[in-house]
């Protein structure tokens, strides 16, 4: 059977929209841009914000490099223990690396600092709700973890449960940020309040692949 013949540009043929790659590229490109945009608005609220952005923050003031130049560098080191780790990365984790540090920056330098409290408190209010809606769109995209996501899965085949490999990491980072120079505060409470519950209300609409529940047999009927 010979397939149709497809339009190309500059000899490179298109893909069709409804090819699968096509269709996760369509939700993965938008999430990193939205998570992006969802930190630096974060940032622009300065009532504190997610412990890796605190990291990043404080890293950042005390290298004298820009905040989203500081998330490239901590995804490309993270990339590279993946390697001993041995930790499977795909499309979606180069790209996480590369994009979202990119976005921050940008969006850093449209969005001015905040005079106004009511406009730092909505800054920092939809911050989860964007970053949850990122987060649905590039994950369930199923193209690869971020290299942060990376790093607590690595720790959890080694033994650690998700939950105090994810503790353990975001403490850390947390911690570090801190004593670093970067900005903690109640936003950053009302973060781990709520992004988790964004996360999963939009990743459950948005994953391409469905987790299908664990077939039961007789026995467990």
């Amino acid at each position: 059977m010979t397939q149709p013949d497809l339009p190309t540009v500059l000899g490179v043929r298109l893909l069709p929209l409804r090819d699968p790659l096509v269709r996760r590229l369509a939700q993965l490109l938008p999430g990193l841009l939205v998570f992006g945009v969802a930190l630096s608005l974060a940032i622009r609220g300065e009532f504190g914000t997610n412990p890796w952005t605190v990291f990043h923050e404080g890293a950042s003031e005390q290298l004298g490099i820009s905040i989203g130049m500081m998330v490239i560098l901590t995804g490309a080191v993270l990339l590279l223990l993946f390697i001993p780790l041995r930790e499977g990365m795909g499309l979606g984790t180069a790209l996480n690396v590369g994009v979202i540090g990119f976005v921050i920056d940008a969006t850093l330098a449209i969005v001015p600092p905040l005079d106004s409290t009511i406009a730092r408190l909505a800054s920092i209010g939809v911050a989860p709700v964007l970053i949850g809606l990122a987060s649905g769109l590039y994950i369930g995209a199923g193209l690869g973890p971020g290299p942060r996501d990376g790093l607590m899965t690595a720790l959890e085949r080694r033994g650690l449960s998700i939950s105090v490999a994810r503790s353990v990491i975001e403490v850390t980072a947390l911690v570090t940020g801190w004593f670093l120079g970067g900005t903690v505060g109640f936003g950053t409470i009302y973060m781990a309040l709520t992004v988790g519950h964004w996360v999963k209300f939009f990743l459950t609409r948005l994953r391409i692949d469905p987790v299908e529940p664990p077939k039961t047999t007789n026995q467990e009927r």
